[in-house]
């Protein structure tokens, strides 16, 4: 199970403060804090910092991997951002993301055969976002057909259900289950990733709903996931969804984050 920390976001107020005061303490602190619980990627996006933000996301790059042996999810729709993030960025890193508009995959694909990074592709179209599983499957099969034809690994891609707050529509969650479930089956290459938080917004204690939910998306196959690390409760429901799915050898990683409390409530 792939973890990409969310937090360096500058939606996030006290993010956005320390970019805009490059603040390379709080920044370099932030993305050691999520790797140290766990995350395999740290996201970085400086989206709301417009006219800045290729020059921020040149510097977020520079500074986390000079002091933290981590690799980096490039966040942003812009090629320029995007291009500059890779060309600073050390290894492999994740494109977060493209989707099956023509608008948003045309422009990335040079940069994608270019650098050649792991790719979330979002299950949306030039039509928007379909309402049901059946739908984005046929996101997901048209963008397959498109990235092999370019010659992109679909090992390295990971599509993304999306899932819409629970609060504007109760049957959101149930959807992106389905749609896990349909691409597991239908292209079993590709593996598939979902933004966890999205599902809580707008509703009281958010982190029993996405541990929750996490769960459930991992009984569907779910191979990665953008996620707060540093929240306890989703630790705790990694590890024990990581056992059950048979993937922890004779349960070692459970049991040693048992003998460090790291289980305790």
């Amino acid at each position: 199970m792939l973890v990409i920390g969310e937090k360096i976001n500058s939606s996030r107020r006290r993010v956005e403060s320390a970019l805009k005061s490059k603040d390379e303490e709080f920044i370099i602190t932030l993305a050691r804090k999520q790797k140290e619980a766990g995350a395999d990627f740290v996201d970085v996006n400086c989206g709301t910092l417009l006219e800045e933000e290729k020059e921020c996301m040149e510097w977020l790059v520079e500074v986390i991997q000079a002091n933290v042996e981590v690799p980096l999810s490039i966040d942003s729709p812009n090629p320029k951002v995007v291009e500059a993030g890779f060309r600073k960025h050390k290894g492999k890193a994740f494109l977060n993301s493209i989707s099956g508009e023509e608008g948003r995959i045309k422009p990335l694909l040079p940069l994608i055969k270019e650098f050649r990074p792991f790719i979330v592709v979002l299950l949306m179209d030039d039509k928007g976002i379909p309402p049901t599983a059946e739908g984005r499957l046929k996101v997901a099969i048209e963008v397959t057909e498109r990235l092999e034809k370019e010659g992109v690994e679909i090992a390295d891609v990971f599509f993304d259900p999306i899932i819409k707050p629970l609060s504007t529509d109760e049957k959101a969650g149930w959807v992106a289950l389905e749609t896990i479930s349909l691409i597991k089956k239908e292209i079993p290459q590709a593996k598939t990733i979902v933004g966890l938080s999205n599902i809580s917004f707008g509703l009281p204690n958010r982190s029993l709903l996405n541990a929750v939910y996490l769960a459930m998306a991992m009984g569907r196959g779910l191979d990665g996931a953008i996620l707060d690390p540093l929240d306890s409760r989703i630790k705790k429901i990694l590890l024990a969804s990581k056992s059950l799915r048979g993937e922890d050898s004779f349960c070692m990683e459970y049991i040693t984050a048992y003998r460090e409390g790291i289980l305790e409530d």
